[in-house]
């Protein structure tokens, strides 16, 4: 995905996570400025459903028990839904 963007993996990572409805915040860890430059890079543009789709699915894991019974609950597929 970074590739077709012509954006930074850390980019495309931020991008990614401040589309999901769950997450309320992200915190960018920068070492140095040019860090922080590159991580304020992944405001102001979106990913594509597709793009969006493709990482989602790259990163579906079952999580583990306890917790594995909640991704089956009505209420997480519609906190969490597939972006089409």
């Amino acid at each position: 995905v970074a590739k077709e963007t012509g954006r930074s993996v850390p980019q495309i990572a931020i991008n990614w996570l401040l589309q999901r409805p769950t997450v309320s915040s992200v915190i960018i860890g920068a070492r140095n400025e040019e860090q922080l430059r590159q991580n304020l890079g992944a405001v102001g543009w979106s990913l594509t459903a597709e793009q969006i789709a493709r990482l989602d699915a790259a990163s579906s894991v079952t999580a583990p028990y306890p917790y594995f019974p909640y991704r089956r609950q009505a209420g997480f597929a519609r906190l969490n839904p597939p972006i089409v």
